[in-house]
């Protein structure tokens, strides 16, 4: 794994406030846990802010998560770059795509969805598109090898995907219209294509 550095200086934004309700929420999960142990909540906290910070986690908001919970912002900032889950530069505003790389994916045309991103998004990874609205990255496993290859959208997963349907799934995203997650062919989850090939009969 690379080194992992948080976003430049220019791109960070001075502050960071919780909203109300995430507020509530942090403290919600905070009381899960005995007195002296609050720091064992800092990971769903901080998946938490990502999402309330536009899907990326910024300087602020790490040192804004580990005062909340009393704790060194040497260690908060630890978890922050160790977890590949947390983005620390701005993502892209209608997609961060995830491509998966190891080697199921690899052999069933994981190459072809990067190029895939490489021209359509930007050529190296982490960076937005010139509109600014998408960003990907390659990452390991996902867990669904047998519907390779595949990526992750946000909370989705877009699998049997080709070069001309993982376009397609990003035309969605771009309009505003993003297609039903899971198998991009004729299957349902990870039956086999075309539908049942055993017990097809009824008594």
């Amino acid at each position: 794994m690379s080194v992992r550095r948080l976003a430049p200086k220019e791109l960070q934004p001075a502050t960071f406030a919780f909203s109300p309700e995430n507020l509530a929420w942090a403290k919600e999960q905070i009381a899960k846990y005995p007195e002296g142990r609050q720091a064992s909540a800092v990971i769903p906290i901080l998946w938490r802010i990502q999402e309330q910070h536009d899907g990326w986690v910024s300087e602020a908001a790490i040192r804004a998560v580990a005062d909340l919970l009393g704790m060194p912002y040497i260690r908060a900032l630890e978890i922050a770059t160790f977890y590949t889950m947390f983005q620390l530069q701005p993502v892209g505003k209608k997609a961060h795509v995830q491509v998966c790389g190891t080697t199921p994916c690899r052999l069933r045309g994981a190459g072809d969805l990067i190029e895939v991103c490489q021209s359509r998004i930007h050529h190296d990874p982490f960076h937005l598109s010139k509109d600014g609205n998408f960003s990907w990255e390659e990452v390991e496993c996902l867990g669904a090898c047998v519907n390779a290859p595949m990526v992750l959208i946000w909370k989705d997963t877009y699998e049997d995907l080709t070069k001309e349907s993982f376009g397609k799934v990003l035309d969605g995203f771009a309009s505003g219209n993003p297609p039903k997650p899971g198998p991009q062919v004729n299957r349902q989850f990870s039956a086999p294509l075309g539908g049942p090939t055993t017990l097809k009969e009824t008594t």
